[in-house]
């Protein structure tokens, strides 16, 4: 593909940013839902873990059978086709009227939703120059942020509004004008289709993975990172309304609050890993976070101040053990392996969020008065997965010397 011009490539970038923010928005608003979707269900903990996970586990299993794909195509219909079906998603979760319609419409999206985060990256490795990619990379990953510290609050005051079903189609909402500005604004993406490569992404995929005991013992690293964080995250609402005794109402708070946080933190964290080396600022980051832990999974009744403190502490340095981790883990591979390495990355880190997610819901239970019992197991069980965590990453950072060097 020719250079696209610069103002051009701008719109690009913020498009795809949008998209990365819907569909993350998507994924996320589901749990601080989760006090609502449980009253509304007359669900426990267990299926709502179930509802959680089946987005993981979707997203997972076809991001991994997307390397057949995924070079056979022109990436921008690639975008819109799976853009398409992302947004029928969102609005088969906005017409649900039963947990069993709404868990099918999760798996839908997940489907979907988990493809187009690798899609909007390949994009920007065609169309962005490498001089200017860090920054268009930049762009796209603060839609993360920008959805905990907007659209989450804003979804969740549309909930509490009107109901939990026009959270989604504010979503849908958002995809549409994703789909019309993808449509008219970027090119044809097709010059990765003269290369010749075309089915060996997924086949060469696996022979990685079963060949490469560095590459294995990174992607474990990756489950036991992700797993640990999602063995608490999906619960973090429910406890605090039928524990803390949060009103609903206030939950949307901690997450503005917390995603003001990390969008500080994140860059902090970059900073100092930089400075003091991935593995010694994530084992830092991550004996740190055992204090929030602590503290949050074992509290009663508190106050809406103590608990907006403690929750945006949780999300800020739980969330932020990835950057020292993606950073250790993108020395791993070699530049040939790269593309394909990051993409199992990916749906080992979803399938990972995914199994703990569900594994949870059997640790975490609904007692008597509707409270929440065993988080406070589910967080010991999730800081000794993370030592467990340091000694692979030990393991691994040989090779990664041996590869800078």
């Amino acid at each position: 593909m020719s250079r696209t011009p610069y103002t051009q490539e701008l719109f690009i970038v913020l498009i795809l940013a949008t998209v990365q923010f819907a569909h993350i928005l998507d994924f996320v608003v589901i749990m601080p839902l989760g006090p609502t979707l449980m009253e509304s269900f007359s669900i426990g903990p267990a299926r709502f873990a179930g509802l959680v996970s089946s987005y993981h586990f979707s997203a997972g299993v076809c991001s991994l059978f997307f390397g057949l794909i995924a070079d056979s195509f022109d990436r921008k219909k690639l975008l819109l086709f799976f853009m398409t079906f992302f947004s029928l998603g969102t609005l088969s979760c906005y017409l649900a009227t039963s947990f069993e319609m709404l868990l099918l419409a999760r798996v839908m999206t997940g489907a979907f939703g988990g493809i187009l985060n690798s899609i909007v990256y390949a994009i920007i490795a065609d169309v962005v120059p490498s001089e200017r990619r860090g920054r268009a990379m930049g762009i796209v990953m603060s839609a993360f942020s920008v959805s905990s510290v907007l659209g989450i609050p804003l979804g969740l005051m549309i909930s509490d509004k009107f109901d939990w079903h026009y959270s989604f189609l504010f979503i849908f909402i958002i995809c549409l004008l994703c789909l019309i500005l993808s449509a008219v604004m970027i090119p044809p993406i097709n010059e990765h289709l003269k290369s010749g490569k075309s089915r060996e992404g997924f086949f060469k995929a696996i022979k990685v993975v079963l060949s490469n005991s560095n590459y294995q013992k990174s992607f474990f690293f990756m489950f036991l990172v992700s797993g640990s964080t999602f063995l608490l995250i999906p619960f973090l609402s429910p406890y605090a309304v039928n524990n803390m005794l949060i009103p609903t109402v206030d939950i949307k708070y901690m997450y503005l609050f917390g995603g003001l946080l990390t969008i500080v933190t994140a860059r902090v964290f970059g900073v100092l890993t930089d400075i003091v080396g991935g593995l010694k600022l994530y084992s830092i980051i991550l004996f740190t976070a055992f204090i929030p832990i602590l503290l949050f999974t074992s509290s009663g009744p508190i106050s809406f101040i103590k608990y907006i403190a403690l929750g945006a502490s949780f999300m800020s340095l739980v969330s932020g053990r990835m950057i020292p981790c993606m950073t250790m883990l993108s020395e791993v591979p070699s530049l040939e392996d790269r593309g394909i390495f990051m993409g199992m990355l990916n749906s080992i880190r979803t399938l990972g969020s995914a199994l703990m997610t569900f594994i949870g819901g059997f640790i975490i239970t609904q007692g008597a008065n509707d409270k929440i019992v065993g988080f406070d197991r589910a967080g010991y069980i999730s800081m000794i997965i993370g030592i467990m965590s340091i000694f692979l990453a030990q393991k691994i950072r040989p090779y990664i010397v041996k590869s800078v060097e």
